[in-house]
């Protein structure tokens, strides 16, 4: 079973039990957050496509980590110009994993792996 949600103003193709990169979402390391945003949940030869969303489905991920993505180098020049600037973006990302896709169709589940929380000293 697969599913089609949306978070952070993206779309993502995702299974039971994958790992996934998203836009950053404020969660503690170890929590468990539910996407309600499901455009499409398929099984097989089935497929339920929402209009705009599915009713009554849900993803439920648990929170890995957070982190932040390779620097992206920005590089504008205009030749002859003396016209030139260079500048750097990192990206923030929450990395989840998807235990649980339910729809009216059926659930799909997978086993979180252990998470140790940060622990505060």
């Amino acid at each position: 079973m697969y599913a089609v949600i949306k978070t952070g103003g993206k779309q993502y193709k995702i299974a039971a039990g994958e790992k996934l990169k998203v836009e950053q979402i404020p969660a503690d390391i170890g929590a468990e957050i539910t996407f309600d945003h499901v455009l499409a949940v398929g099984s097989g030869e089935q497929l339920m496509v929402g209009t705009p969303l599915v009713t009554g489905a849900t993803v439920s991920a648990t929170v890995l980590s957070h982190g932040r993505h390779d620097k992206v180098r920005i590089f504008k020049m205009r030749r002859r110009k003396h016209y030139r600037k260079q500048q750097g973006h990192r990206q923030n990302f929450t990395e989840i994993f998807v235990s649980k896709i339910t729809s009216e169709a059926g659930t799909a589940t997978a086993e979180p792996p252990v998470v140790a929380a940060a622990v505060a000293e």
